[in-house]
């Protein structure tokens, strides 16, 4: 027997929320740490800043990851309520929309109308078809803002010590920054190609991708400014 399986996404929200609070993990901190390397050799001060930007950037991207989470069940009740209230207001209206959304799929006006006759019986089962094939939305978990909020700041958080990790166990900065660099670089490529096993695209290529964005704005960060020391 020939068993078929389907390659789809496998990430749930919470792997989606441990790349957002990972991938900026990784590089903002480690942009800062370039960057402050390339003004003055000062292990303490790239330290100390380092501390506080994680710090600040886990409560703002946690708090953004909770807000948005609390934003997105706020709109799924809204246009819940607003669909309930067009069931019972405009049902004729409501019952032409599943026949049209069905037509989308290619039934005939017959082969249709015993669902839309079903769904008439069951007025919670209209609502759920229409949230979800009208207009795309799915029921939020209750406790999803706060689980998205503590996931994606632990992950900024694991993602900064990374870069940041040379300058506390070294007093060298010349030292640290090239610890930093190979710490940060092999990380970054690493997270990339499992971000792209969860994502469905390409392994190598997600890994690069992720690789150079950190690259590039940690070079940018240490030249700029070294130019302003220089």
């Amino acid at each position: 027997m020939i068993i078929h399986r389907e390659a789809h996404f496998q990430g749930t929200d919470t792997v989606r929320d441990i790349v957002i609070g990972m991938a900026d993990g990784l590089t903002v901190p480690f942009a800062l740490a370039a960057g402050i390397s390339g003004a003055i050799s000062a292990n303490h001060i790239v330290v100390t800043a380092g501390i506080a930007e994680i710090a600040a950037g886990s409560i703002a991207m946690g708090l953004g990851g909770y807000l948005a989470a609390r934003g997105e069940a706020e709109h799924y009740f809204s246009e819940r309520k607003r669909e309930e209230a067009e069931i019972i207001e405009k049902p004729a209206a409501e019952e032409k929309e599943v026949a049209d959304l069905l037509a989308t799929y290619g039934l005939t006006p017959e082969e249709a109308a015993p669902i839309v006759a079903g769904l008439k019986r069951r007025p919670d089962a209209w609502r759920d078809f229409m949230m979800r094939f009208e207009l795309g939305l799915e029921e939020p978990d209750p406790k999803r803002a706060l689980a998205s909020a503590v996931t994606i700041a632990g992950a900024y958080v694991a993602g900064g010590i990374i870069p940041l990790s040379p300058y506390i166990a070294t007093q060298d900065s010349h030292t640290a920054l090239l610890f930093s660099v190979g710490f940060t670089l092999s990380a970054l490529a690493v997270f990339g190609f499992v971000k792209g096993h969860f994502t469905g695209v390409s392994k190598i290529r997600s890994g690069f991708q992720t690789l150079m964005v950190g690259g590039i704005a940690a070079a940018v960060a240490y030249y700029v400014a070294r130019l302003f020391t220089a």
